[in-house]
């Protein structure tokens, strides 16, 4: 395992690369103001174990990678995209197996039609359809007001009662209160299905929150997602022509039945329900993962 800090148009972003640099080159992209940690180590574990070279990094605001004064400098998640394809420059990749979660799976996909040429393969997790105007949706079903016909499917009422209690309250006031709140999100993301590991989530809400330069900047990438209207072409998703693996669990709160969304408009994609997961990759979910992962990326 080897860290870096990489220079992105004057943005340090913090990087992590394991396994052989001669094998074929996965890299992990994160969701909206998540680290690159969140990518559990049983899954990179997994994935170097199979032959692959994983890189991983945190988004600007997030982690060990530089903050930003967003109101003297506002960015977009154009900006964000670019920040990872700043990382593959700085390992000298032309072209990788790009794996996103969340926003990091829009992310991706906006690349795959955007630089086909550097996209070996794409799997995305938990992510919703570009152009599909999720960001939208989420906010209607926030506000209570109801959802156009042909709108994506709204989270689910857990969901939407958390997030209407975290808009309402004060912003966490102490350390334990931060972690605290990172796992009341986690509560909710882990779904349904299974129970919630707790002691495991505080593990990791107390990593995350150790290796913050400004744990409270990772809020800039909600308004990122308002200064860059255009970020989602709509009707792209059929010029994708990287072989796609879309990945959405069975439990999933935040974007029920957009997986099968994503599947649908990109020729040939493969969709893999993974049964009782949620929203978020955890660690009880490394090996199936992993194997999808595995296979999807030898070619």
């Amino acid at each position: 395992m080897q860290t870096n800090l990489i220079d992105s148009d004057g943005v340090e972003i913090w990087t992590e690369e394991f396994g052989d640099a001669a094998h074929p080159p996965i890299l992990l992209v994160a969701g909206s103001g998540a680290q690159g940690v969140t990518w559990p180590d049983e899954l990179v574990g997994r994935l170097v174990a199979g032959g692959r070279r994983v890189i991983r990094y945190d988004h600007r605001d997030t982690g060990r990678s530089g903050t930003v004064d967003f109101d003297a400098h506002p960015y977009s998640w154009l900006d964000i995209k670019d920040d990872m394809l700043r990382v593959m420059d700085a390992y000298g990749l032309e072209s990788v197996h790009l794996v996103g979660h969340s926003a990091g799976g829009l992310i991706g996909q906006l690349v795959a039609v955007e630089q086909p040429e550097r996209v070996r393969t794409l799997t995305v997790v938990g992510a919703s359809p570009l152009g599909g105007g999720e960001g939208q949706v989420i906010m209607r079903a926030l506000m209570g007001e109801p959802q156009p016909e042909g709108s994506l499917p709204p989270p689910t009422p857990e969901f939407v009662a958390h997030f209407r209690a975290v808009i309402a309250s004060p912003p966490p006031a102490s350390r334990g209160e931060e972690i605290d709140a990172l796992i009341a999100e986690a509560r909710v993301m882990n779904g349904t299905a299974l129970p919630f590991d707790e002691d495991a989530e505080r593990r990791l809400a107390e990593r995350v929150h150790e290796r913050a330069r400004d744990l409270g900047a990772a809020m800039n990438h909600r308004r990122a997602g308002q200064t860059a209207p255009d970020f989602e072409p709509v009707g792209a998703l059929p010029r994708i022509k990287a072989p796609t693996l879309v990945v959405e669990g069975t439990h999933e709160p935040a974007k029920p039945g957009h997986g099968a969304l994503i599947a649908e408009q990109i020729p040939d994609a493969e969709l893999l329900m993974v049964q009782d997961m949620g929203h978020m990759v955890a660690p009880r979910f490394a090996d199936e993962l992993a194997a999808a992962i595995l296979t999807h990326t030898a070619r």
